[in-house]
């Protein structure tokens, strides 16, 4: 089954709606879906519920999409390099329901998985746990998390075939596989399309079962969220 569309607008058209959940990828700026985010500004979509580890940078990103207003609430664990995040959520105009990395990694995996909670330790004893299960187990403490799942998750990997089967490359790898399991629908955006059968089984980062549609990206612009240089001497 040939899962390529000719552009990131077609693959979006007929799947996103006003309210969804909508799980993106990405590591700050590191592996993000650019393409896919912006043909996501652009079908005007609004009051979604955004997962993703952060969330992005004023203009680009997820930060195009609360410029235009059309994040209702953020699930995420660090958002502290968008100036329109802060402004929105000090003004009350955004939800934003932070949790530890770790955990928001787990409970998209969970999601993905088919389970529905689990206990972890982290966040015991912090406004973290508020409202939610804390049970002992063999002396300890932990607090119960549920799982994630979205409408639509937004991924990036380096590679597919044409059925889905998607190799990541390095650190852009971080969250997109999860992201991916976590999806009703799962859109990827990658940088190269192959034959179906070129790739090495062994090779595989995450079946294409995982995978509902394919948008071919060859140059993303790969912006680097924080340059450092070295004093010159």
């Amino acid at each position: 089954m040939d899962k390529v569309f000719p552009s990131a607008r077609e693959a979006l058209a007929d799947i996103v709606k006003d309210g969804q959940t909508i799980a993106v990828g990405g590591f700050g700026l590191c592996g993000i879906p650019e393409a896919l985010i912006a043909a996501l500004r652009d079908t005007g979509v609004k009051n979604l519920t955004a997962i993703s580890n952060n969330a992005g940078v004023d203009g680009f990103g997820l930060g195009q999409l609360l410029e235009t207003r059309q994040i209702r609430k953020m699930i995420a664990s660090y958002v502290g390099e968008n100036k329109e995040f802060e402004r929105q959520f000090l003004a009350g105009e955004l939800e934003l329901e932070f949790t530890p990395q770790g955990t928001l990694a787990e409970k998209l995996r969970a999601g993905g998985s088919g389970i529905p909670a689990f206990f972890t330790k982290t966040g015991v004893g912090t406004i973290v746990a508020e409202g939610k299960e804390v049970r002992s187990f063999d002396g300890t403490q932990y607090v119960m998390e549920h799982a994630l799942t979205a409408d639509v998750s937004l991924v990036k990997a380096w590679k597919a075939d044409r059925t889905g089967n998607l190799i990541f490359r390095l650190t852009a790898r971080n969250f997109n596989p999860s992201v991916a399991m976590a999806g009703k629908i799962t859109v990827v955006e990658v940088e190269e399309i192959v034959e179906t059968g070129s790739i090495d089984p062994d090779a595989v980062h995450l079946a294409g079962i995982y995978v509902h549609r394919i948008v071919h990206n060859p140059h993303p612009e790969k912006r680097i969220e924080q340059r450092t240089l070295r004093a010159a001497r």
